[in-house]
This record gives C-alpha cells, structure tokens and sequence, in this order.
C-alpha cells in the first residue's frame, strides 16, 4: 500500500490568483464555474439578466421601472470585485489573461448590452407614461436577451465561426 500524495502547496502571484500548472490551472477554473478554455464565468451574465429580468416585469407592474432604473453597469472586474463570489480573483485573473481577441469579442457584447439598457433607461426617465415605459422595456429586453445569448456562446466556447453568431443574432 503506498502512501498517498500530500496536497499540492499553490502559490499566488500578486493578485492572490494560483500560480499553478496547466492542468491544476483547469481544474480550478472548472470548480469555479469559470471556462478554463476561454478563462470566462458565466455569473457575469446574471449582471445583465436581471436588468433583463426587470424589464420583462414592467408591463405587468410598471412600478418596476424604478428598480430598473436602479441598474448600474459593471465591467467584468467591477462584477466580480462586488460580488461574493467565491473565487472572484481567480476569474478576474483568468478574464485578464484570456485570448485578448476573444476578449475583445466578448467585451464589444458587454459594452452593446451597457449601452442598449442605459440608453433605455434614460429614455424612460424622460417619458412619464406608463405604455410608452413599456414599450421601451419590452424593445430592449427583445435586444439585449439575444446577446446575453451570444455573451454565453462566447464564455462557453460555442463558436466556430461568424455563421454562428449570425444565427443567433436573427433568433
């Protein structure tokens, strides 16, 4: 009978994020929930479906419009460094050295979905009727949910090529 391994002792580097070799690397971004292939999380999404979430309420209680007004737009690293997610630096540290053109990709996703959902919300603090408020909600949810979709493809690793993303874009 041999004796098993002791654990493996990680260092961190100056972020607090393991220092470790690939496959370790892996499994720990897997038990994080975040991609090892792509170095993102999904939970970044969660940001985005509850402004989604809060839109869909608005024409069954349009009171709801203050709680989506109360939305704020957080990059990536602002999500996780707010969260209490539990390996929040290591998906910060992952996103960072992520392929910087997947990056990119998914960063100009984000940044559409941001604009799309702040936009709509200063449009909605400009008109004070209730149908107009809603139809504001309901053109932006039908927005931004397709790109949700798409952000997720991206931190899946589900593309192979623009086909991809062109369909998802009409659905």
């Amino acid at each position: 009978m041999s004796n098993p391994a002791p654990p493996a002792q990680l260092t961190t580097d100056e972020h607090g994020s393991p220092v470790c070799g690939a496959e370790t690397r892996a499994r720990l971004l897997r038990e994080a929930n975040i991609n090892p292939h792509t170095g993102l999380a999904t939970d970044y999404l969660n940001h985005f479906n509850e402004a989604v979430m809060l839109l869909d309420m608005i024409p069954d209680m349009p009171d709801c419009v203050d709680d989506f007004l109360e939305w704020r737009p957080l990059s990536y690293r602002e999500h996780f460094e707010a969260s209490h997610f539990k390996a929040r630096e290591l998906a910060i540290s992952a996103y960072e050295s992520s392929d910087p053109a997947m990056r990119s990709e998914f960063d100009n996703i984000t940044t559409t979905m941001t604009s799309i959902l702040t936009t709509v919300a200063g449009a909605m603090r400009q008109v004070q009727h209730d149908e107009s408020r809603v139809v504001l909600a309901e053109q932006a949810a039908n927005w931004v949910r397709p790109l949700v979709t798409l952000a997720g493809a991206i931190i899946n690793g589900g593309f192979s090529d623009a086909e991809d993303v062109d369909f998802i874009m009409t659905q």
